[in-house]
């Protein structure tokens, strides 16, 4: 660390962060939703998950693709940051009223089941705290994860020790739910207090008409292209609960948690490679060339080896978990251990397609999952249950990374780096240790 320079410093410490952020979050939420599943068993937790993704299809919406465009204005505007977050802000709240009236009005006309609807509208709440991710996207432009971090990662102990203590009291569902949209008030209220402390006060943020004009033109693309991926995340949760019932969404639930977590760490290897290619970029295009192909193929290939691990442990990883109560989620896990796979590559190749400055298209990539998802699925799960969804939630991937090729011109080179890492890209492997000190 002594021999980098400070910039190289920030970095290094902000990826420390964000590592040890996920790490403590994603291991704090799998021990807590295995207590909370075993507790509430299979049909209750599957109405658990049909409530949060139904909330999370409409949440798409009070985002509007504005992170990304924030960050890259953050980045760029320092001086103008008030006006920035403040404009922002006020644009996230219009959305979470409207939102939340969607939400609303959509579960009188689709949800029969009064007790449900409660439930629905009583989680949709935090989408009123939502805009407060402004000031989590203002400490990632100034690259200051620890502030970011420190948040969430007490929102995990404190949300995580409420919900014990509710499993104590043997509580209903409801008030898991709404333990659950909490969590959201605890992450946001850290981030105010980070932002009041080190930064300054929300009473300092101004609002402009015309700025607001520009940050809707610029992330209107991104909202279409995060609506499909949404879609195709979660869609097939709401479809299971309607098509079939909780019980069986609670299996493919249970199935689904375990693939957040391996699927962390080829994420954080190409959040690690990235930088480092784009830098070859700049230098020598051969290189560059050479180096983006080695990315995808280690990538893949840490996948690959993930996917047989998750495959071949499905069992003990989910009766030694969940219980004998969740047996049915082996087979699920099983097949969707595969989309660990075809989830590693769309990490390397989705970075490629930014470094070559592609993205425009990848709306018609997400689109292409989007109509693969619902589908497949209308088809799959009357006939073959949640089996059938699992399988579709891999043909969905393939359509994204594959199909997508195929028919999107500019991406037809993805295609050749794609093969050769099928078939050649396990060499790469052994040169993970090499290849990072480069």
């Amino acid at each position: 660390m002594k021999k980098l320079s400070p910039t190289k410093k920030k970095v290094v410490f902000n990826v420390y962060w964000a590592t040890l952020g996920k790490v403590v979050t994603m291991s704090g939420a799998l021990f807590v939703g295995i207590l909370v599943a075993r507790y509430l068993g299979p049909e209750k937790y599957g109405l658990m998950n049909y409530i949060i993704s139904y909330v999370a299809i409409f949440m798409v919406i009070s985002n509007f693709g504005l992170d990304n465009i924030e960050i890259r204005e953050l980045s760029k505007n320092q001086e103008k940051k008030n006006t920035l977050l403040g404009t922002s802000f006020r644009i996230r709240i219009v959305l979470a009223f409207i939102v939340y009236v969607l939400i609303l009005v959509t579960t009188f006309f689709y949800e029969s089941d009064a007790e449900t609807r409660v439930m629905i509208l009583s989680y949709s709440f935090c989408v009123f705290v939502q805009p407060f991710n402004i000031i989590r996207n203002y400490f990632t432009s100034i690259v200051q994860n620890e502030y970011i971090v420190k948040s969430e990662i007490l929102r995990t102990i404190l949300g995580g020790s409420i919900k014990i203590l509710l499993l104590l009291y043997n509580v209903e569902l409801f008030w898991f739910v709404l333990a659950s949209a909490f969590d959201f008030i605890l992450v946001a209220s850290g981030y105010f207090l980070a932002y009041s402390k080190k930064i300054g006060k929300l009473s300092s943020w101004s609002y402009d008409f015309t700025f607001a004009k520009y940050l809707l033109k610029e992330s209107f693309p991104l909202l279409l292209s995060g609506a499909a991926i949404v879609v195709y995340q979660k869609i097939d949760h709401v479809m299971i609960n309607n098509l079939i019932d909780s019980e069986a969404l609670g299996y493919y639930a249970t199935a689904n948690k375990f693939l957040n977590v391996f699927i962390f760490i080829p994420l954080i290897i190409t959040q690690t490679l990235t930088p480092i290619i784009i830098r070859k970029k700049e230098k020598n295009i051969n290189e560059y060339y050479r180096d983006r192909q080695k990315m995808v193929n280690l990538i893949l290939w840490v996948g690959i080896i993930l996917a047989i691990f998750v495959s071949s442990t499905s069992y003990y990883l989910i009766s030694y978990s969940f219980g004998s109560k969740y047996s049915p989620a082996i087979s699920v896990l099983q097949i969707l251990s595969l989309k660990i796979v075809f989830m590693t590559l769309s990490f390397s190749t989705g970075q490629i397609i930014i470094i070559e400055g592609l993205q425009k298209w990848a709306i018609i990539r997400d689109l292409i999952g989007g109509v693969v998802c619902i589908s497949c699925n209308l088809i799959f799960i009357p006939h073959f249950g949640i089996i059938g969804a699992a399988y579709v939630s891999i043909l969905t991937l393939l359509a994204t990374n594959i199909l997508s090729c195929l028919v999107i011109k500019p991406y037809f080179f993805l295609l050749d780096i794609i093969w050769k890492s099928f078939i050649l890209g396990w060499k790469d492997l052994w040169y993970i240790k090499r290849y990072l000190i480069k």
